[in-house]
């Protein structure tokens, strides 16, 4: 107990170290949202992995998915690391930093105001991103604080409250250069401890070989799916007892970065196309070894045993991986906390960095902005403005606290499983954001009325989905919002009054 609490309180006083020396860098909007847009390709990287992966996919996804699919859930890792990083970068990499650094923008909701001219949308969108991002850093919450409890004893309520107020102070302090410096840090932890985690586990059922021949006499059970139980060998095959189930996970938890604030985001803030280049080969390496290490050991679950039954009779599946790590030696659990809390807290300072900048300036300050190649109508006085700027980030840090809060009381009587809370939040956003987003960096026809549209596709079939009981599960559901929102933006666009040409062509300048 002496080692997890030294090496526990050694990292929480790292972390708000490094936001007490972050800041003066954080005494501008651009400094506190964007680090200045100065920030490298490691800490770019890392942040965009860091913020990737939380103990929503170390203790909730890694558990569910590993007990449903077996070793097959490996490939979700593999799909993370391939379309959630590598072509996430590829293809929206460059794009994002050239075009929102063009157009002066600083949020996603922003972006969709300048670059569809209307500022009905970007109102709109910081209410999304808002809202949505409420569930899924409930999850968070509960998926740290149910290892830590295991690591330490210490009831869940009082696990929550402390990640939260950590988790303030170095935001609050420092803004995104501490955060992204802190993920870099929290993202050394992450590559090494699961590792050292996974070789710790699979000793325990005598190795990797006769662990996966243990998986492999089991029989594959998939209700959950409608068919039968199956013979034997289902959880240790290539794609698992129910292939299509998987896909769902596959596409909701990979194409759903493309579309989410907190993740697109990192893009605005790197310095330059030659860092896109290193951060791409980074991040995916990255996404890799924690993604894929993540659901491969969840994909053991089984072997240890029934996880508890919750009173209304289902499994608790967010028990099934501190159920797995519970007998390890006291040094290997404190660094599964480390690991965890890592993951977590950086996810968390993402999410309340990226709610407090969306509600400060896209809906107390909407800032008209000018497009690139017009005139600005008047000036305001250099000191006026440098007390706009400081205004905004005290409000801002201000608004970190109360989303903290918000979060803070879901967590404590979270309503469903974790990956249900993170399906809820990744299918709204992404399918209100993503297609709109990524059509608008390329194709010069998306109209505004198609991003409306797509906003009321994403939103709306979450919602009505949520309040339906969910008939179809929240995975598949937030799987099937972000793929539908493609055709939804490009049929509606094909029928809609096309924007003013000079102002497209106005933003598209930045690509020539």
């Amino acid at each position: 107990m002496i080692v997890k609490i030294l090496l526990t309180i050694i990292f929480l006083v790292v972390m708000v170290g490094v936001g007490v020396y972050s800041r003066k860098q954080a005494s501008s909007v651009d400094g506190f949202v964007l680090g200045g847009r100065s920030v490298g390709p490691w800490l770019t990287a890392f942040a965009y992995g860091t913020s990737y992966f939380s103990a929503v996919v170390f203790v909730g996804y890694a558990g569910q998915f590993g007990w449903k699919y077996g070793l097959s859930s490996t490939w979700i890792g593999v799909g993370n690391a391939l379309i959630g990083s590598l072509l996430a970068w590829l293809v929206l990499g460059r794009r994002t930093k050239l075009m929102t650094q063009h157009i002066e923008s600083r949020t996603m909701p922003d972006f969709f105001g300048t670059r569809f001219d209307s500022q009905g949308l970007r109102v709109v969108a910081s209410i999304i991103a808002f809202v949505f991002l409420i569930p899924y850093t409930a999850g968070v919450y509960k998926g740290i604080s149910t290892l830590f409890e295991m690591g330490f004893g210490i009831p869940y309520e009082y696990c929550v409250i402390i990640m939260a107020v950590l988790t303030a102070i170095y935001v609050i302090l420092g803004g995104y250069k501490a955060t992204a410096m802190n993920d870099f840090v929290q993202g050394v932890i992450m590559l090494f401890g699961i590792i050292i985690v996974i070789a710790a586990v699979l000793n325990t059922q005598g190795g990797l070989t006769t662990a996966i021949d243990k998986m492999a006499a089991l029989p594959a059970d998939t209700a959950d799916s409608g068919s039968a139980v199956v013979a034997n060998g289902g959880f240790a095959s290539w794609f698992g007892p129910d292939p299509w189930g998987l896909l769902g996970v596959v596409i909701l938890t990979s194409l759903g970065t493309w579309g989410l604030p907190q993740m697109v985001g990192k893009f605005y803030s790197i310095t330059d196309e030659s860092a896109i280049k290193r951060g791409t080969v980074i991040s995916t390496v990255f996404a890799l070894i924690v993604a894929g290490g993540c659901y491969f050991l969840g994909g053991f679950g089984r072997l240890f045993g029934m996880p508890p039954v919750l009173p209304n009779g289902k499994l608790a599946f967010d028990s099934i991986v501190p159920s797995m790590l519970v007998t390890l030696p006291d040094v290997i659990i404190a660094l599964v906390v480390l690991l965890v809390l890592s993951a977590s807290m950086s996810t968390l300072a993402s999410l309340v960095l990226t709610s407090s900048s969306t509600m400060t300036l896209d809906l107390i300050y909407r800032d008209k902005k000018a497009l690139p190649g017009e005139v600005e109508e008047g000036s305001i006085d250099d000191m006026v403005s440098e007390k706009i700027e400081r205004r905004k980030v005290v409000i801002m840090r201000v608004l970190i606290v109360f989303f903290i809060v918000i979060s803070l009381m879901i967590a404590l009587n979270p309503p469903t499983f974790i990956a249900q809370l993170m399906g809820i939040s990744w299918g709204a956003l992404a399918g209100a954001f993503l297609a709109p987003f990524m059509l608008g960096l390329y194709w010069r026809g998306v109209t505004t009325y198609s991003v409306w549209a797509c906003f009321v596709w994403g939103v709306g079939i979450t919602v009505v989905n949520m309040l339906a009981g969910n008939p179809i599960n929240p995975i598949n559901c937030g799987a099937i919002a972000m793929v539908g929102g493609f055709p939804v933006v490009w049929i509606v666009s094909l029928l809609t009054p096309k924007m003013k040409r000079n102002i497209v062509d106005r933003i598209f300048q930045c690509y020539q």
